[in-house]
């Protein structure tokens, strides 16, 4: 039994690990959107992650399945877009709120696995659903007092995000983890030089201050780690458990967003975030019964 309890501790230890580290690479990435464009910061921290991951590929060999590479690709769309919209909201809207509307993947991933997987959707998940997505309207605040092209663009990173976990069932099997990683780091760069290449939304600049690379390479070391602590979380306690430690990140991500200037989030916003946070407990608990 105390065995048991040792476990759980450890596993909620890694997960509360693993949400300082998210919310301090959030922090990081919205103190670099002040000398960069989002999109510059997506570039960078993907580039460094693929030299990464190439340096770990090189030392084990992997065997590469061509059946599902449309499957893998993807998924690498999905999450690189999903990086991208998240890197721009946290750029645009207080931290806090930016993290909020991205964590609203897993309402996103039980509606794609009804339509996908033919999922089946209890009562009880679907007044969760309700719950979460009355929490985003509360956050959005479309009542006259605030509501932003942003707060939408945050909705559907978290939308992509919930798209990329989906694809990502179908092929965990199938590809090494460090090569699912690499596809969405790889087109994480293209995605970048197209928008640089073909339009005029943004363009690169060259930046002679060593603390941008410094903190660019601090963020691909911090995000790694928050990878590895996540993994670590999942395998030693159960699903429902860390599902709901994992929710710490907001209130983390909120405090590193008031250190760099944010103001203190109002009462309906409050609101929104605590349904956000119960309706995606409640459909990871849900999900976890299944």
């Amino acid at each position: 039994m105390s065995e048991k309890i040792k476990i759980i501790d450890t596993g909620v230890l890694f997960m509360l690990a693993s949400s300082v580290l998210g919310a301090l690479n959030g922090a990081v990435a919205k103190y670099l959107s002040q000398s960069m464009d989002p999109l510059e910061i997506v570039f960078y921290r993907n580039l460094i992650g693929v030299f990464i991951i190439l340096f770990t590929l090189k030392k084990l060999n992997v065997s590469f399945d061509t059946s599902k590479v449309h499957l893998l690709l993807l998924r690498g769309l999905f999450g690189a877009c999903a990086m991208a919209l998240f890197f721009y909201t946290i750029a645009t809207i207080p931290l806090g709120e930016a993290v909020v509307l991205n964590r609203t993947s897993p309402f996103f991933v039980t509606i794609l696995a009804y339509y996908l997987v033919k999922e089946t959707i209890n009562l009880k998940t679907f007044f969760a659903l309700i719950i979460g997505f009355l929490g985003i309207i509360f956050v959005m605040k479309p009542f006259g007092i605030e509501f932003s092209f942003e707060h939408i663009l945050g909705v559907l990173g978290g939308f992509f995000a919930a798209a990329a976990y989906a694809t990502i069932k179908k092929i965990k099997d199938i590809y090494d983890a460090r090569l699912i990683m690499l596809s969405f780091m790889g087109i994480g760069i293209i995605i970048p030089l197209l928008v640089y290449f073909f339009t005029p939304i943004f363009e690169f600049k060259i930046h002679t201050d060593p603390m941008i690379w410094l903190l660019i390479g601090f963020m691909a070391v911090i995000s790694t780690g928050s990878q590895w602590f996540i993994t670590r979380a999942y395998s030693l306690s159960k699903a429902s458990i860390i599902g709901v430690v994992s929710y710490t990140n907001i209130p983390f991500s909120i405090g590193f967003g008031i250190m760099l200037g944010d103001s203190l989030p109002d009462l309906f916003t409050f609101i929104g975030i605590s349904l956000i946070v119960v309706g995606g407990i409640l459909v990871s608990y849900n999900s976890t019964k299944k």
